[in-house]
């Protein structure tokens, strides 16, 4: 896979501010108020930033909180983990490998009935759904 590498200028000027913030300033949307929160489309989640797939819509679960939650990403090395000690707690922030777009935080152990026990918790704005068919 080839990195995506630009200059905040050339990323200014490609996504919208909004986009901007929760990409690459690693922003988060407010609950329950993304485009794919609560959607049942089957298709492939890409970045919104690089269009690297991330996550498929067969992972994708109901968890109840506020973002589109998933228990893998389509590939293991989609994504990069990044260890997150903002707000005072300890977090694991989920960017994309190609172009170390913010995404989201996964979390894990909290006792979701998926294969992984894992809860990738991803910002609707730092995705694109292409429908299957």
């Amino acid at each position: 896979m080839d990195k995506v590498v630009k200059s905040e200028a050339e990323w200014r000027s490609e996504l919208s501010p909004e986009e901007f913030h929760i990409l690459r300033e690693a922003g988060t949307e407010r609950p329950f108020t993304g485009e794919f929160v609560d959607t049942k489309t089957e298709g492939v989640y890409s970045c919104r930033a690089c269009g690297a797939e991330l996550f498929r819509s067969d992972t994708k679960f109901e968890s109840h909180c506020g973002w589109p939650s998933f228990f893998e990403p389509s590939e293991s090395d989609a994504v990069r983990l990044i260890e997150d000690s903002s707000l005072g707690m300890v977090r694991t922030e989920v960017r994309c490998a190609r172009c170390d777009s913010h995404l989201g935080h996964v979390f894990h152990g909290e006792g979701y009935p998926t294969p992984t026990d894992d809860r990738y918790c991803i910002n609707s704005i730092s995705l694109r759904l292409e429908p299957k068919g």
